[in-house]
């Protein structure tokens, strides 16, 4: 399915800054391309990036990565975890890096690390190897047109503060209202700029927009399980940060999901006990 953007939000969005990828990602995308991948090439363009590769060795020794003894340079995590799991973690940090900084954006991105925990946690529970190594990207890039939306437009903070505090289930309308544009919109248009899978963009533009969605035939089948695996997590962190797992949004999503996952309620309550007990340690 495309992104469907009406004319006058065209013009809006002509406006709005789409940050670019850095050099290191570029120059990493371009050995990933190789037939036979340099790993000491890649390691060394993430390397060369102090803030990208800080934050990989963050997030490789993190709840959702973490091995028996911790990962203490770039070279031994790209050997320890293979490229092909590397670059989406790459393309995350270095897009978190891209955006625009905002002390108003700490709790909003402490969430975000929590999702793409969550998001890699229920891959490997779902037993979705093939989607594992795009998780976390997932989970950190879901909502990165609200940042976005915030350098962009002038009161969007308070939008923020609604989001964060009650749920973003009913932001999009009022974002579109005041804004003529969303921040899944941006989102979306923001990983094709960073030529994400199709599916995510897929599953970040229809975040909020999932009444039946999973039976409707208009989403692949891995679009449907991207959308499943991070509905899960951010319920999942909801209950860890609200003691509440059912939102709004989840309870709008939670039959046709459960359905499409063919899992019962006692499954679905394994499945987040499991990743509960992960995250908690974050």
């Amino acid at each position: 399915m495309a992104i469907s953007i009406t004319a006058e939000e065209k013009q809006i969005l002509a406006g709005v800054i789409i940050p670019p990828r850095p050099q290191a990602l570029l120059d990493i995308a371009r050995e990933a391309k190789q037939e036979y991948p340099d790993v000491r090439k890649i390691a060394k363009a993430i390397s060369q990036d102090v803030g990208i590769s800080a934050a990989m060795l963050q997030v490789v020794n993190s709840v959702a990565f973490r091995r028996n003894s911790e990962i203490s340079s770039i070279h031994q995590a790209v050997m320890t975890l293979g490229i092909k799991k590397v670059f989406p973690l790459v393309k995350a940090v270095a897009l978190k890096g891209a955006l625009p900084e905002n002390p108003v954006l700490n709790k909003f991105w402490q969430s975000s690390a929590l999702v793409a925990s969550a998001c890699t946690l229920y891959a490997s529970l779902l037993d979705k190897p093939s989607l594992s190594d795009n998780a976390y990207m997932l989970g950190l890039f879901h909502n990165a047109g609200v940042p976005v939306m915030l350098q962009a437009f002038t009161g969007y903070q308070g939008v923020l503060a609604l989001g964060m505090n009650q749920g973003w289930e009913n932001i999009t309308a009022m974002e579109f209202h005041e804004y003529k544009t969303t921040h899944t919109t941006l989102g979306a248009l923001l990983a094709q700029q960073w030529e994400l899978p199709k599916p995510m963009v897929e599953v970040i533009y229809y975040l909020h927009d999932t009444d039946g969605i999973f039976t409707s035939g208009e989403l692949s089948d891995i679009s449907l399980y991207l959308l499943a695996i991070v509905k899960l997590a951010r319920s999942s962190v909801d209950g860890l940060l609200c003691g509440e797992h059912d939102s709004q949004e989840w309870l709008k999503v939670q039959d046709p999901l459960m359905s499409f996952l063919n899992i019962d309620e006692v499954q679905l309550d394994e499945l987040r006990l499991a990743v509960a007990e992960k995250l908690s340690e974050h």
